[in-house]
């Protein structure tokens, strides 16, 4: 590199945000994730042995993913090469694969290729890593926010370590903020600008564990302020705007987040229920997605230990359909509130299931003659309905007849539970039993 070429890159590195500015150039420098950069940490004995495998970086936004690719490759003595998954294509690949291989054989250095969003290629554009991987032209690390048993193919996965990294705390995002504040260097040493106590707990705790949004809100507050200003709480409200939400609608929180209503719900916390709910609408979940699983909750969870349950749950979900949100957030909350305290069952459920099972294995049963329908002379001659008996001409319509195929005879699927609506119910089944009992036993002394 000349003279010119490294004044541009100090101009370029100058002009970036702050928090590639702050970003640590050697482990010591590195903040969070312990267990696996820590003394004892397998990413630092990977690295101090000069051990490198392809991995994956799996973690959500601002936890250090490229920081700790830029290290590895650093520390190795490595050539780095930065690759956006959203940008670049498979004739990209081809292209840094080759430089890599001429570097490795001329040279003898190694390549990392840092694929950043790896899980935005589809599977067969990762294929095109796969032969260079096993090959070791190129060390592979790749960084996700997403579930990469999901969104990784299955063969690249294999010859790949996947290591997970954790949100930061508020006490590691407090950390990074102090240092850019006295970094005369790279951060706003030089402005001599402070948080007050205050504001720095509330930009630690906003950040939601993301130090790039800290150092972004932090950049921004400052770039509003004078030098040597103390910056107030209000400042970094108003730089910040509101916290990013942590949700994406098509990723794995999406069903963490549902899981964690749905299980709410089914423990009858009214209050965790609310929380998940509002986590869900106010990070733009569609709200008829929520009162589908409403739905579903209502017979799946309580069932007939309250009958009304379900008529709650259309009703919200008709009322969202019709005035929409926000207004329709009320709905959905009145819903997830009347779940959550109702009596609980799964007594539906599992006698589905059963019967499903039952209904599976059983296809070809035939039905029994006697309540087949016969609107034809030839089916009734084939004795379809005969001996039929009508329920209301009986008393209480109580009629000693089977229903069931005769592989199937005396199965039971449903069994109340104790709670709510199926206590009476309950004794209503055990009150019909009697009665079909008698019902039978006086047929066969009729007979």
């Amino acid at each position: 590199m000349d003279l010119f070429q490294q004044q541009a890159e100090d101009r370029l590195a100058k002009a970036a945000p702050l928090a590639d500015r702050m970003r640590p150039r050697a482990l010591d420098g590195f903040v969070g994730q312990e267990r696996l950069v820590g003394p004892d940490g397998v990413l630092r004995r990977m690295i101090e042995a000069d051990e490198l495998h392809s991995l994956i970086l799996w973690g959500p936004p601002g936890t250090g993913k490229t920081t700790l690719a830029r290290i590895v490759a650093e520390s190795t003595g490595a050539r780095f090469v930065w690759f956006s998954a959203v940008t670049m294509g498979v004739k990209d690949v081809k292209r840094v694969v080759a430089e890599a291989r001429e570097e490795l054989g001329l040279r003898g250095r190694r390549t990392i290729l840092f694929c950043d969003e790896i899980h935005r290629f589809n599977k067969s554009q990762q294929d095109a890593f796969l032969p260079h991987v096993e090959q070791g032209i190129v060390t592979l690390i790749g960084a996700t926010t997403e579930n990469p048993s999901f969104e990784v193919n299955a063969a690249l996965l294999s010859r790949m370590r996947v290591y997970t990294l954790d949100p930061l705390t508020a006490e590691e995002i407090g950390v990074l903020v102090d240092r850019a504040l006295a970094d005369a260097e790279h951060g706003l040493g030089g402005r001599g600008v402070s948080l007050a106590p205050d504001a720095r707990t509330f930009l630690a705790e906003s950040a939601q564990g993301d130090a790039r949004t800290a150092l972004s809100t932090l950049e921004l507050a400052a770039a509003l302020a004078a030098d040597g200003e103390r910056l107030s709480r209000e400042r970094v409200e108003s730089a910040l705007q509101r916290k990013a939400m942590r949700y994406d609608k098509a990723g794995e929180e999406h069903f963490n987040v549902i899981s964690a209503l749905h299980k709410s719900l089914r423990d009858s916390d009214v209050q965790a229920g609310l929380y998940w709910l509002a986590r869900m609408l106010e990070a733009g979940e569609d709200p008829l997605y929520v009162a589908r699983r409403l739905v579903r909750f209502a017979s799946e969870d309580v069932g007939l230990a309250d009958p009304r349950a379900l008529p709650q749950a259309i009703a919200a979900q008709q009322a969202v359909h019709f005035i929409g949100m926000p207004e329709g957030a009320l709905a959905l909350a009145q819903a997830v509130v009347y779940l959550a305290a109702a009596p609980k069952s799964n007594a539906l459920y599992r006698a589905y299931g059963r019967a499903a099972d039952d209904a599976r294995r059983t296809d070809g049963e035939p039905v029994p003659l006697h309540i087949r329908n016969a609107p034809t002379k030839l089916m009734k001659q084939l004795g379809y309905g005969r001996g039929y008996e009508y329920a209301h001409d009986h008393e209480d319509a109580i009629v000693a007849q089977s229903h069931l195929p005769e592989a199937l005879e005396g199965r039971v699927y449903y069994e109340p539970g104790e709670h709510g609506f199926e206590a009476r119910l309950a004794a209503r089944l055990a009150e019909l039993e009697d009665r079909w009992r008698e019902a039978r036993d006086r047929a066969r002394a009729d007979a």
